[in-house]
C-alpha cells in the first residue's frame, strides 16, 4: 500500500470540505427555515417514538447513519430541533443503519449517495443567484448538503486503502486466544478502524474478509462490529466542531448512546453472541461459527489447497482445481451465513439498545448538558421556553404562555446591553473585541428569530375564538415584541459604531468612557424596571410605570447635557472632532434604546393593563 504526503493533504482537504459543507448547510438552514419546515420537523419528532421512526426512515433511505446524524446535528445547530428530539432521531438512526447491513448481506450493493451530488449542484447554483433571500438560502443549503456528501466520499477515497490490503491485519491472529481480552482488543480495533476509514460498512467488509481467511472466529467478528458502532460517532463529532453548544451536545449524546449500549453487550458478550448464532440458524442461514473452523481445518490439513484458495490465480488445468472449487463453494455459502449472522448481531444489539435507552432520553439530555455546559452562564442557543410549535387547542390559555415567553425574550435582550457596554471598554482590533462583537451579532440574530416565532404564535392564537379583551392583549403583546427587538437592534447598533470608530483610528478619552458608562447605567436601570413590568404584565403597578417614565426623563436630560458639553470639549481640544462624532452617535444610540424601553412600558399601560370592557 503506497500512501504519500499528497494523499494525506487530500485527506485533510476532504475533512476541511466536510466542515465547510456543514457550516454552509447549517447557515442556509437557519436563513431558509420557515414555519413550514419547523412544523414538519416538530411533527416528525413530537415524541420520542415518532422521532425514532423518523431517524430509522431517513437512515434506511440514504443508507448512511453518519450522514443522517450529521443532518440531525445541523438541524439542532440551526435551532430547528431540540436536544431531546435529536436524541430520539439518533436512536432511530442507529437501528436504521442495520438496514444497510441487511442490504449488503442479502443483495451485495449499497446506494451511492455521492452520485446525486453533481445533479444537486445543478439545481443549487442557479438558486444562489436569485434575488429572493429565501430562495438564495435554499441554494446555500443544497450546496452545503452536496459538499457534505462529496466530502464523505472523498474521505473514504483518501484514507489508507485498508479494505484492499487485509494482510495488514494478519498480525491480529496472535491476539485471538486471550478470552475476553481478545474481545476487548478487537472491539478497540473496530472502533479505531471505523474512525480512520469513516465507514462502518467498510469495517463490515474487512471483518468478513478476516473471518473468511480463518484469522478470526465469529465471536471476534462481532467484537469488531461492536467497536465500529462506537467508531461511527466520529463523523457527527467532526460535524459539531463548527457548530454551537447544542450541536456539540447532540454529537456527545450520540457517542454516549453507542458507548453505553456497547458496554452492556460486553457485560454479557458470549451468551449474547450465542443467542445471535441460534437466531441465524433459526432463520435457516446455517451456523456462522462454522466458517473459521472450516478454513482453519483446510489450513492445517491441506496447506496447498489453502494457498490456492486465497491467491485468486488457480488455472482450470491445475490438478487440485475441482477440489479447491468445491471448497470455494462451501466457503461462499459459509460467508453468506457469517454475513447474515453479523447483520443479526448488529440488528438485535441496536433494537435491544433502543428499547432500553429510549426510556432514558431525558437522562441522556441532562448528562450531556453537564458534560458540555454553555459557554456562558446564559445559554446562547435559540430555543423557545414556554411556547411550542404544535397545535393550539385553547387560545385564551395560550396567551398566558406567550406572556411568559415575552418576559424570557426581554431578559435575553437585556444581556445585550451589558455586552454593548463591555464592548466599549474592550481593546479595539483585539481578538476579545472580535469575539464579543460576534456574540452580540449572534444574540441579535436570535432576537430576530424569537420575534418572528412569538409573533407567529400570537397570530395563530388570534385565529381562535377570543374575547375582545384577549384580542386587545394580543395587539399589545405584538407591539411589545416589536419594541424589544428594536432594543436588540440598538445594542448591535452601538457595536457597529464602535467598529467604525476602530476603523477610523479614533480614541475615546477617560471622560468619554465615564459619561458613556453613566448613560448605560441609566438605560440598564430602565431595562430592569421594564423587566419587572414584563414579569407580571396583567398586574403591573402604577408606581412601577411612573418610575419608568421618570427614568426615561433622566436619560433624555443626561443626553442633552452631554450634547452641550461635547461642543465645548471639542472647542477646548479635550478630544478630536472625529472622536466627538462617534461619541455622540453612541450617546444617541443608547438614548434611542431608552425610547424603545419606554415604548414597551406604554404598550403595557395602554393595551394590556387597561383593556376595553
Amino acid at each position: 500500500m503506497d500512501y504519500g504526503f499528497l494523499d494525506l493533504l487530500c485527506l485533510l482537504g476532504s475533512v476541511g470540505l466536510f466542515l465547510y459543507g456543514m457550516k454552509v448547510m447549517s447557515e442556509g438552514l437557519q436563513k431558509a427555515a420557515g414555519d413550514r419546515l419547523r412544523n414538519i420537523l416538530s411533527a416528525m419528532t413530537r415524541n420520542r417514538f415518532t422521532g425514532t421512526l423518523t431517524g430509522f426512515a431517513i437512515t434506511a433511505l440514504i443508507q448512511s447513519s453518519s450522514a443522517s446524524t450529521v443532518m440531525v446535528v445541523s438541524f439542532v445547530n440551526a435551532g430547528l430541533m431540540t436536544l431531546a428530539q435529536s436524541m430520539a432521531v439518533i436512536m432511530g438512526a442507529n437501528v436504521g443503519t442495520t438496514f444497510t447491513a441487511w442490504v449488503i448481506s442479502l443483495f451485495g450493493f449499497k446506494v451511492n449517495m455521492s452520485a446525486f451530488v453533481l445533479p444537486l449542484f445543478t439545481i443549487a447554483i442557479p438558486l444562489l443567484f436569485s434575488k429572493k433571500s429565501r430562495t438564495k438560502s435554499i441554494g446555500e443549503f443544497l450546496v452545503g448538503f452536496s459538499f457534505l456528501f462529496m466530502s464523505l466520499d472523498l474521505i473514504s477515497k483518501y484514507v489508507p486503502d485498508l479494505q484492499s490490503n487485509p494482510e495488514m491485519f494478519a498480525f491480529l491472529q496472535q491476539y485471538t486466544n486471550l478470552g475476553f481480552g481478545s474481545v476487548l482488543i478487537f472491539a478497540l480495533v473496530g472502533l479505531v478502524l471505523t474512525m480512520i476509514i469513516q465507514s462502518s460498512a467498510a469495517t463490515f467488509a474487512i471483518t468478513l474478509i478476516m473471518c473468511s481467511k480463518g484469522w478470526i472466529g465469529f465471536e471476534l467478528s462481532c467484537a469488531l462490529v461492536l467497536g465500529s458502532n462506537i467508531g461511527t460517532t466520529v463523523t457527527p463529532i467532526l460535524a459539531s466542531l463548527s457548530g454551537n453548544t447544542a450541536a456539540k451536545r447532540t454529537a456527545m449524546g450520540h457517542l454516549l448512546f453507542n458507548l453505553f449500549g456497547s458496554l452492556w453487550v460486553l457485560a454479557v458478550f458470549f451468551p449474547f453472541v450465542h443467542l445471535n448464532v441460534d437466531i441465524t440458524q433459526w432463520l435457516g442461514q446455517g451456523d456462522p461459527e462454522a466458517l473459521s473452523g472450516y478454513v482453519h481445518y483446510i489450513q492445517t490439513h491441506d496447506p496447498d489447497a489453502y494457498n490456492l484458495l486465497f491467491n485468486n490465480s488457480l488455472p482450470s488445468t491445475h490438478p487440485l482445481y475441482d477440489k479447491v472449487s468445491a471448497m470455494q463453494l462451501d466457503i461462499d455459502r459459509m460467508q453468506q451465513s457469517v454475513s447474515i449472522g453479523l447483520s443479526v448481531f448488529h440488528t438485535v444489539f441496536n433494537l435491544i439498545n433502543l428499547f432500553i435507552m429510549i426510556w432514558f432520553t431525558n437522562v441522556y439530555v441532562k448528562i450531556v448538558e453537564r458534560l458540555i455546559p454553555a459557554k456562558h452562564k446564559q445559554d446562547e442557543e435559540f430555543q423557545l421556553k414556554f411556547i411550542s410549535r404544535g397545535l393550539l387547542n385553547a387560545s385564551e390559555l395560550n396567551i398566558a404562555q406567550a406572556e411568559k415567553e415575552i418576559a424570557v425574550y426581554g431578559e435575553r435582550v437585556a444581556r445585550m446591553i451589558d455586552m454593548a457596554q463591555e464592548l466599549v471598554h474592550t481593546k479595539s482590533d483585539s481578538e476579545e473585541f472580535n469575539h464579543l462583537y460576534s456574540r452580540l451579532e449572534k444574540y441579535e440574530d436570535i432576537s430576530d428569530r424569537m420575534e418572528i416565532e412569538i409573533a407567529h404564535y400570537l397570530n395563530r392564537c388570534s385565529e381562535g375564538r377570543l374575547s375582545n379583551q384577549s384580542k386587545h392583549r394580543i395587539a399589545g403583546m405584538l407591539r411589545i415584541v416589536s419594541e424589544i427587538e428594536s432594543i436588540a437592534d440598538g445594542c448591535l447598533g452601538a457595536g457597529k459604531i464602535l467598529v467604525r470608530r476602530n476603523q477610523s483610528g479614533s480614541k475615546f478619552t477617560d471622560e468619554i468612557y465615564t459619561n458613556i458608562d453613566v448613560m448605560f447605567g441609566y438605560v440598564k436601570k430602565a431595562m430592569e424596571q421594564m423587566l419587572v413590568l414584563l414579569n407580571d404584565i396583567e398586574h403591573a403597578q402604577e408606581a412601577d410605570i411612573i418610575r419608568s417614565y421618570n427614568m426615561e426623563r433622566e436619560i433624555n436630560n443626561y443626553r442633552n447635557q452631554l450634547r452641550t458639553a461635547n461642543i465645548e470639549n471639542i472647542n477646548n481640544h479635550h478630544y478630536e472632532y472625529q472622536a466627538g462624532i462617534y461619541y455622540m452617535d453612541l450617546v444617541s444610540d443608547i438614548e434611542k434604546t431608552g425610547d424603545y424601553i419606554i415604548n414597551v412600558v406604554d404598550a403595557i399601560k395602554d393595551q394590556i393593563r387597561t383593556v376595553p370592557d
